[in-house]
């Protein structure tokens, strides 16, 4: 009698826990983005796949979710998008793992396809050069190569004991973060803030008017007169600041004119500097909204570089490009407008620019919003017409021509307030036009016209105030701005698109 023996039970697969597999895919996106991040600061900052993907995302946001963005998070909206994106990359990470319990080709597949997303997203930026590509391409590879190396490990149970194993995850996890903090260590100390410092103090041919004691009403609530360089409002598209020496920095000019230039930072510096004050503000600034303020600028009349160049008949607008890619088109007639006050300017408030403020140099143009104006850290001016070139605002729907509209905001006398009298106080502008009166009223009450501050230049804001009897109780409080040319600023409420916002400033407190 013959026995047949049965074969042996196959072995289940291998199988890695929920836990595991997810960890695993955080480790290897941690790796990819720490290793890129690495590289990026040697070939170019701009070039780390995380930041790529975030400028991407910039460009490619229609500009109503922009502006709910800076509505919503304010000068933190880059921060937003940023910690947004870690969280969608996390879960993406996650999810790779997980369709990766038994084999590590489906998450290798998904990290592949993630990298080849932050390949593009550097290929296509304007501010660096081809070597940058060796950041999301290192990176991709360190996804791929970590994920697959980590999940063999994990399953490999009788060769690699548990403490082998955190021991490999721990490493992997603290690499990423030394490598992706070497990277930053190396673009924070690249030497633009050197540069700026070596720049010294800058003294203008031609001064600003003194201001005088009663140009503001801080005292009573209103912003000094001038704003700190620290204070200064920030809204750009730039997701990191531009990082550029003013050594190695040129300004071309070209296009529709006589001869094409190049200006140097040493060439600027060494003209006769002038120093106006401007008041600037952003089109994405609501109804009593924060993106305004008040500087002392210096450097060279931009009228003046034009003209050295020669500007040829039928030049509509002037196409400047920042180091970073952003692009804006102002209008040449409006430049070339005799006490206009266009500048190249390289200097606020008796110090060099900032860096996140332009550093080595900006526009500013009074009278018109900064999206079609006040290009920081510009290299490039090319003179065109409005159909050869869209500016980046106008390809999302903005106006073409940004005229500062007159407007007014309320500052004090908010929340409670005791009852009997009680002071508003705020600001009015009307740049490159000047503010006439302001007027309040309270509950909707007869109109009441405010004493104004000194007005120091018609380029920059007035103070006012205005005292009211308001008796315990809720109120309201409504102010209005009328310009030297007539003008009185409308009631009807439009939103900041396309060309700015309209309307009252209304504010409610309460007196008791």
């Amino acid at each position: 009698m013959s026995t047949e023996l049965s074969p042996p039970p196959a072995k289940a697969p291998s199988r890695l826990s929920a836990p595991v597999s997810m960890l695993i895919g955080v480790l290897a996106l941690a790796a990819a983005l720490g290793v890129g991040h690495l590289v990026a600061g040697f070939v170019g900052f701009s070039a780390s796949p995380y930041l790529a993907v975030g400028n991407a995302a910039i460009d490619l946001t229609p500009a109503w979710l922009k502006n709910f963005a800076i509505g919503a998070f304010g000068t933190q909206d880059k921060t937003a998008l940023l910690a947004g994106m870690a969280v969608v990359m996390v879960l993406l990470a996650m999810v790779a793992g997980l369709v990766s319990r038994t084999r590590s080709l489906p998450g290798q597949l998904l990290i592949g396809v993630f990298g080849l997303v932050g390949v593009v997203a550097v290929y296509t930026r304007p501010d660096v050069g081809q070597l940058a590509l060796l950041a999301p391409l290192v990176s991709l590879a360190t996804g791929v190569l970590v994920f697959r190396g980590l999940h063999r490990a994990a399953l490999a149970r009788s060769t690699w004991s548990p403490s082998r194993r955190r021991f490999l995850f721990t490493g992997v996890a603290v690499g990423a973060g030394l490598a992706g903090g070497v990277g930053q260590w190396r673009a924070s100390s690249a030497d633009a803030e050197y540069s700026r410092a070596a720049v010294g103090p800058l003294v203008p041919a031609r001064t600003a008017p003194p201001i005088p004691a009663d140009a503001d009403f801080a005292k009573f609530g209103t912003p000094t007169f001038l704003t700190g360089n620290q204070d200064f409002y920030r809204v750009d598209t730039a997701l990191i600041v531009p990082q550029l020496r003013a050594e190695d920095w040129t300004l071309r000019i070209h296009g529709m004119v006589d001869r094409e230039l190049t200006y140097s930072y040493a060439d600027l510096r060494n003209r006769p500097l002038v120093e106006r004050i401007v008041t600037l503000c952003c089109v994405s600034n609501p109804v009593g909204g924060p993106y305004i303020s008040t500087s002392r600028f210096i450097g060279v009349d931009l009228a003046e570089l034009l003209q050295e160049a020669g500007v040829r008949p039928g030049a509509e607008q002037v196409f400047s490009t920042s180091a970073d890619g952003f692009t804006a088109g102002t209008p040449v007639s409006t430049i070339l407008e005799p006490g206009r006050g266009a500048m190249l300017a390289i200097g606020m408030n008796g110090q060099p620019l900032p860096v996140e403020h332009g550093f080595p140099a900006r526009l500013v143009v009074p009278g018109l919003y900064g999206y079609v104006s006040a290009t920081k850290w510009v290299t490039d001016l090319e003179l065109t017409t409005w159909d050869a070139r869209q500016a980046y605002w106008l390809q999302r729907g903005w106006a073409e021509e940004g005229p500062i509209k007159t407007e007014s905001r309320i500052d004090a006398a908010r929340n409670a307030v005791p009852a009997g009298k009680v002071r508003c106080a705020g600001i009015a502008w009307a740049q490159h036009t000047g503010i006439a009166k302001v007027e309040v009223r309270l509950d909707n009450g007869p109109w009441q016209e405010a004493a104004l501050s000194a007005q120091v230049t018609p380029d920059a804001w007035r103070m006012w105030w205005v005292e009211f009897d308001a008796a315990s109780g809720g109120h309201t409080a409504t102010v209005r701005a009328t310009d030297l040319s007539g003008y009185t600023q409308t009631e009807a409420l439009a939103d900041v698109v396309p060309d700015g916002a309209t309307g009252w400033h209304t504010i409610t407190f309460s007196a008791g």
